[in-house]
Order: C-alpha cells, then structure tokens, then sequence
C-alpha cells in the first residue's frame, strides 16, 4: 500500500546523507552488508531513521520473545499497516535469519491460520493491540497471557509497533522500492 501522495526526497547515500545521517548509513552498511532502500529514504529525517534503529535494536535484544516470535509480531504488524516493503523484508528476515517456519510466515502473509498456538495467540493479540490502538479488552489480554506470554511482553509489542509504524508509514509515503535481496519474499497488500 502505498500513499496517494509520494515523498519527493531524494534516497540519501553515505556520500550524500548529511552529518548526522551519514554515520547513520555507515552502520547500516557495516551490519548488513548494503544500505536498505528504506533507510536510505528515512535517512532524509535523521532522528527518525536513528529512533527507529534504536528501537528497533531494543525490541531484537530485549523483549524477551525469541527470534520466530519476533518476527510473527513484525510481520503481524507490517501486514495489518499494508506495508509490502516491511512484509516482503521480513519474510526474508524470518526465512534467513530467524527460522520461522515457511507454513507459520506465509500463513501471516496470507492472513490465514498460523499452523502453531502459541505463535497464532501472538499474532492475535498483536492485531489486537494494533486494530484497537492499544486498547485491548480484558479478554483478550487473558488470553494472551494464558498462552504463555507476560504483561512485559504486552509492552514489547507496543514498542514493536512503534518501530513498525516509523518504518510502514514511511515506507507508504515515499513509495519505497524493494530491495533486490529481499525480491523473492515480495509481498503485495489485496486491501
């Protein structure tokens, strides 16, 4: 999904980022290997592309959900947000790098039935939280954490979708082209 009106700022480079943008990109480029064209896009607000970084850091080193269980929230998250951009990179992320099982990732893809309880309670209690703006009802609070989950892990998937709106929304303005890495895993939004 895209917006009806498309960012007209330049995709940055390290060589064309400003000072605060440019270190940036350099991390970027050391971690992965390439600069992702949304980063590259969100680079035009430095603190957005540094808040989002963080966050995105925190939620991976601290929320205390495990690699597949990240993934089904931003996946969940991206999906219910119609980003392609985000979907398609994530589905890569979760086939590559965290071992989520292909059924349980083109199941969210395909908003169907996630094969695995504990996974389809996370992914329904983080539309939840995403379709109600953070306002879930005592049930289906209960029935997250009867599935094994803590009120800690309500609060990751608030910073979750924080990370996730930074990224989906910019991505629907700027119209973000997907990474030729990431092509095999495109998605498309049927909404």
């Amino acid at each position: 999904m895209h917006s009806e009106h498309q960012l007209q700022l330049p995709a940055q480079s390290i060589e064309t980022a400003g000072p605060k943008g440019k270190p940036l990109l350099e991390g970027a480029k050391a971690k992965l290997g390439f600069v992702p064209n949304m980063y590259a896009h969100m680079v035009n607000s430095p603190g957005l592309l540094q808040t989002y970084l963080t966050g995105y850091e925190a939620f991976r080193n601290e929320s205390g959900f495990t690699p597949p269980e990240q993934e089904v929230v931003f996946l969940t998250i991206s999906r219910e947000n119609g980003c392609e951009y985000c979907v398609s990179a994530h589905s890569f992320i979760a086939d590559v790098m965290s071992k989520v099982p292909a059924d349980v990732t083109d199941a969210i893809r395909n908003d169907s039935p996630i094969p695995d309880g504990k996974l389809a309670a996370l992914e329904a209690f983080t539309q939840t939280m995403v379709n109600t703006r953070g306002l879930p009802s005592a049930a289906s609070v209960a029935a997250f954490l009867a599935s094994g989950y803590t009120e800690r892990h309500i609060l990751e998937i608030v910073l979750a979708i924080s990370v996730k709106t930074l990224s989906n929304y910019s991505n629907h303005l700027f119209h973000t082209p997907l990474d030729a890495v990431f092509e095999g895993r495109r998605w498309s939004d049927k909404a």
